[in-house]
């Protein structure tokens, strides 16, 4: 699988990989087992990697390993990445409180869909999500991909603040906010599960690779499990 891939020098101790033009669900495989293979050619060589959606950042102890054994590492590990890619990751069961007083975009999404809400929901919770990446906030995690029909640009205008647990779509993509923090995302509910936490090894609940299903649940639940019902600003609350 190396013809088409690139190699890009992008910090003194960094290299960029591109393995794939497009995002795609598949490609999450093939990323995963590259990594592992790169950590097994550069042991402790390795400072960091850093998958996304068709790339790997691969930052390097210089001291241990120069640039030209680097990449000679990266073309053996990409070798290898196509017979070792298999399903990889934890599999995770995120509860969602689905409900406008939570989930502002709800009934814009079902409106702009020509769905019922429940039929958004139903939609959102049939389909298992790859983490594609983790970034713009410790915990946040890039998920796709979500059914077209549901899918939403970005706000045009971001929120200051969006509340933790809050469950995102944006574009084909979804997300729950890890902790409270400005976004443009489209909020269709609420997770009570906390994703990020200094006390957890590794901090977040998931990693690239991983896999979630999203399961609705009412509103009792939803506070029996800890959640934080305040409603969005402007949001019904009937």
């Amino acid at each position: 699988m190396t013809a088409n891939v690139e190699i890009e020098r992008v910090g003194l101790d960094c290299l960029l990989v591109r393995l794939f033009d497009q995002i795609d669900t598949r490609h999450v495989d093939v990323i995963m087992a590259f990594c592992e293979q790169l950590r097994d050619e550069l042991a402790d060589a390795v400072i960091d990697l850093t998958p996304s959606y068709t790339t790997v950042l691969v930052h390097f102890d210089d001291a241990r390993a120069d640039e030209p054994h680097v990449r000679e590492a990266i073309k053996r590990a990409l070798e290898a990445a196509g017979q070792r890619a298999e399903a990889s990751g934890q599999v995770h069961e995120l509860p969602v409180w689905f409900d406008p007083r939570v989930g502002p975009e709800l009934e814009v999404i079902a409106d702009k869909a020509k769905l019922s809400v429940d039929e958004v929901i139903e939609r959102h919770v049939s389909r298992e999500y790859r983490v594609f990446a983790l970034g713009f906030a410790p915990g946040f995690g890039f998920m796709g991909a979500v059914d077209e029909a549901i899918a939403m640009p970005r706000l045009s205008t971001p929120r200051k603040r969006v509340a933790a647990g809050s469950v995102g779509i944006a574009g084909i993509q979804t997300a729950v906010y890890p902790t409270a923090l400005p976004g443009g995302w489209n909020i269709i509910g609420r997770c009570p599960t906390r994703l990020f936490d200094i006390k957890r090894e590794g901090y977040t609940l998931y990693r690239a690779g991983d896999t979630v299903r999203f399961k609705p649940i009412d509103h009792a639940t939803f506070l029996n499990l800890g959640g934080d019902d305040t409603p969005f600003e402007g949001a019904r609350h009937d």
